[in-house]
């Protein structure tokens, strides 16, 4: 028996409630969980702007131990500390063979089967996306298992498992920030924040960070934003202010708003690429006339998991984290346990906060 966060169905509230998980089979490995990240695409879950079966065991930016490996499992061991990657691929679908990854049309087929049950009542549970890290233990496919690299702290170590691959790869794979172009950023939560690192580290000459909170700019300058701007109607104006009144070159959208979205978009100097990371709702449109379209001859893109190949880029951000560059730790705000869990998405519906981290 574990303890896990259940999302029993579309707008209840979460369970805090013992689980019996499965023996570990060919093909799988039993982990022990450290911490697991609070993230928004949980809360999308737990709400139904994105839909996957329920009832299900949230949670999918973890990290922890392997307590057991299941036959065929070779790549990790027992003892070793990994990370989850909750969007794995199946390296033959047309996204795989394009190499374009984070598309792969199966990432989320684990997803589909029930693979636990709830210990009160043996009513069947769905692995939320894919690695249910919401839970003290969980049993996941060999492929959503990735070796941590040495010199990680373990706990630390579950943000690269969503929000630092998602705000990294924003930044040097969808939008290709360049060496000396300015970006603004739209939402200073875990994803956000951590998408402001990535902008120092590509060598961005100015990072503007966008919120409605004001009470996170010490946050976001502490991340690594040059200019914090308070989110109101004249945003766009502001940015274009701080940039000799050409707009940035780049702007990554972490909300998933369509008025966010907008005004990112319309930050962006003629040419300018905005580059969308936050999982918005199907009421949330979006719209442009066709002459703006044409006279800005601006980008407008969407992002998936930062565009990663997470066996390509982990061993990358663990060097910029060894090398002091990244710092997993900052984008942490708070420290809870599962009980605390709704608590958390509270805090990310009001827009308090960064990253609130489950310690196991």
């Amino acid at each position: 028996m574990v303890l896990a966060a259940v999302a029993p169905a579309i707008g209840a509230p979460l369970e805090v409630t013992e689980i019996e998980l499965p023996e570990t089979g060919p093909g799988q490995v039993r982990i022990r969980l450290a911490a697991a990240g609070v993230c928004h695409s949980d809360l999308s879950i737990a709400n139904g702007t994105m839909r996957v079966p329920l009832p299900a065991v949230l949670g999918h930016e973890g990290a922890g131990t392997v307590t057991e490996v299941g036959e065929g499992v070779t790549h990790v061991a027992v003892g070793d500390q990994v990370v989850l990657n909750w969007s794995p691929s199946c390296g033959s679908c047309p996204s795989c063979e394009l190499g374009e990854v984070w598309l792969c049309a199966r990432s989320l087929d684990g997803a589909t089967a029930p693979y636990a049950r709830r210990a009160s009542d043996g009513l069947e549970l769905y692995p939320g996306l894919n690695v249910a890290a919401f839970a003290e233990e969980a049993v996941v496919a060999a492929n959503t298992v990735l070796p941590l690299p040495e010199g990680i702290p373990l706990t630390d170590a579950a943000l690269l498992g969503c929000a630092v691959l998602t705000g990294y790869g924003a930044v040097h794979h969808a939008a290709r920030v360049r060496e000396g172009e300015t970006v603004a950023v739209y939402g200073v939560g875990g994803v956000g924040l951590a998408t402001v690192q990535a902008a120092r580290i590509a060598g961005a000459s100015k990072v503007i960070a966008v919120d409605v909170s004001p009470a996170k700019e010490e946050l976001a300058r502490a991340a690594g934003a040059t200019d914090y701007v308070v989110a109101s109607e004249q945003t766009a104006r502001e940015i274009r202010g701080l940039t000799g009144r050409q707009g940035v070159d780049v702007a990554v959208e972490c909300v998933g708003r369509a008025v966010t979205i907008r005004t990112a978009w319309e930050s962006t100097r003629r040419g300018g690429r905005t580059t969308v990371v936050g999982i918005g709702g199907k009421d949330q449109q979006v719209t442009f006339n066709a002459l703006e379209i044409f006279h800005w001859g601006r980008t407008l893109a969407g992002c998936v998991y930062g565009n990663c190949d997470p066996a390509r880029d982990l061993p990358v951000l663990a060097e910029h984290v060894r090398a002091g560059r990244l710092d997993l730790g900052m984008l942490v705000t708070d420290r809870i346990g599962l009980a605390d869990i709704p608590s958390a998405f509270d805090n990310m519906t009001a827009g308090k906060g960064g990253r609130a981290l489950v310690v196991f």
